[in-house]
């Protein structure tokens, strides 16, 4: 079959690598992809976001099955867009992806069916939130409703600083239209864990757990990212709060969603905050997370195209969905100056050791091929990713496979996964 992914990161990197392992695909596209998917698949020059351009593509090619793998053509509709031409696609419809698309949306289904979640309280002006501020308790947490590449939620210690970051998203409007409207929430303590999960509709299926490191920096300073690295499973996510999250969490947000009329289809990233009142959910997103996807989908065994399939039909209670039992770590290799100024254009040295070493992947993210070979070509640049019997040994792995590769202004967190030697 002949398989269409849309993307351009680490993440569609890691879907068309499992896309490729599996025997019934033999042909694979990505639109606009970039150095490292081209080397599994025949990249494409559509941006994410043409979504007319990308149903025109995928009707000339006669493409079996379009996996959409970023957020914005989510949110836009475009899964709508591809079942309208009767072309098979994998992913939320847009009345769905809005979970993602708008934290305001989200909260208030949670409060209405009574899932766990941080106190919050919306506004539509920055005058309100700047008055709700006066009296609020510190820290505090400030989040732009819509989608602003995982950057958009501001943790403020003060309300000097919370009112500086209402001034920021809703006026300046840092984060363009995604702060129009802002949801001030309760800052929680606890074990950040991930949990991408597979759903048809009615059925969940819950993928093996995972930790982001969002901050820029060491210890967890810094400016938030799209994510520096990560680790799975999580050793904190035991099998108590993972029977308490079937039972509170995940089914009842698929029930809620169809309750809704919104029933969804596709990856549902759960962001879970285990606290010592219990575990809340963080956020919700549409798609598999960015790093998450690079240490999930190594790990599973299953062909991920009779999952994807199982989805889109309904059936997905049929799948025994399976992980190995080992470990894996994703330690980002960025251009110094990310999130906010760097440069780009650097060749990238390195690359062909992944190709003889099992277990060890680069999962490109901001690459790009030119006449003299790949280079840097975005803030995040690479995944480097390794798997290990345990977590202390894949981190281990992952760490030395790093020093496999240069190039200028390299720049990575030294402290992914450190947090398991607590454990």
């Amino acid at each position: 079959m002949k398989v269409l992914v849309v993307g351009s990161g680490g993440r569609e990197h890691a879907i068309v690598a499992s896309v490729a392992r599996s025997p019934r695909v033999n042909k694979i596209y990505c639109a606009p992809g970039n150095a490292g998917i081209g080397e599994l698949a025949e990249c494409v020059p559509i941006p994410a976001m043409d979504i007319a351009e990308m149903v025109a593509f995928a009707k000339e090619k006669e493409i079996d099955l379009t996996i959409v793998g970023m957020d914005d053509p989510l949110v836009a509709g475009m899964v709508d867009a591809f079942e309208a031409q009767d072309l098979r696609v994998f992913g939320p419809r847009k009345n769905a992806a809005i979970i993602e698309g708008s934290k305001a949306f989200s909260k208030d289904l949670m409060k209405k069916y009574n899932i766990p979640t941080a106190s919050y309280e919306t506004f539509m002006s920055a005058e309100e939130a700047k008055k709700y501020l006066e009296t609020s308790e510190y820290p505090i947490v400030l989040k732009a409703d819509g989608l602003a590449l995982g950057k958009g939620v501001l943790i403020c210690n003060t309300k000097e600083e919370a009112i500086d970051g209402v001034k920021s998203i809703m006026e300046d409007k840092k984060f363009g239209s995604a702060g129009n409207k802002l949801v001030i929430e309760e800052f929680m303590t606890g074990r950040e864990v991930s949990v991408l999960c597979f759903c048809d509709g009615k059925t969940i299926k819950t993928m093996t757990s995972a930790q982001d490191h969002k901050r820029a920096g060491d210890g967890d300073t810094g400016l938030n990212t799209g994510g520096m690295g990560t680790f799975s499973p999580s050793p904190f996510y035991t099998e108590e709060i993972d029977a308490f999250c079937r039972e509170h969490i995940y089914q009842p947000t698929i029930d809620a969603m169809a309750a809704e009329g919104r029933p969804f289809v596709g990856v549902l990233f759960c962001g879970l905050m285990i606290t010592p009142k219990g575990v809340k959910v963080l956020e919700y997103n549409a798609r598999f997370g960015d790093p998450e996807a690079q240490v999930v989908l190594p790990r599973m065994k299953n062909d991920i195209i009779d999952v994807v399939e199982a989805c889109i039909d309904g059936r997905l209670d049929e799948i025994d969905l399976q992980f190995e039992d080992n470990a894996a770590v994703c330690v980002v290799l960025a251009s110094d100056g990310y999130p906010v100024k760097y440069d780009k254009g650097f060749l990238i040295e390195g690359l062909d050791k992944f190709k003889d070493n099992e277990g060890y992947y680069a999962f490109h993210a901001g690459t790009k091929q030119t006449a003299a070979g790949v280079v840097t070509n975005g803030g995040r640049v690479l995944g480097i990713t390794a798997k290990g019997e345990n977590l202390h040994k894949a981190r281990e792995n992952a760490y030395a496979a790093t020093e496999w590769i240069s190039f200028d202004n390299k720049y990575m967190r030294n402290d992914i996964g450190k947090a398991i030697d607590e454990v």
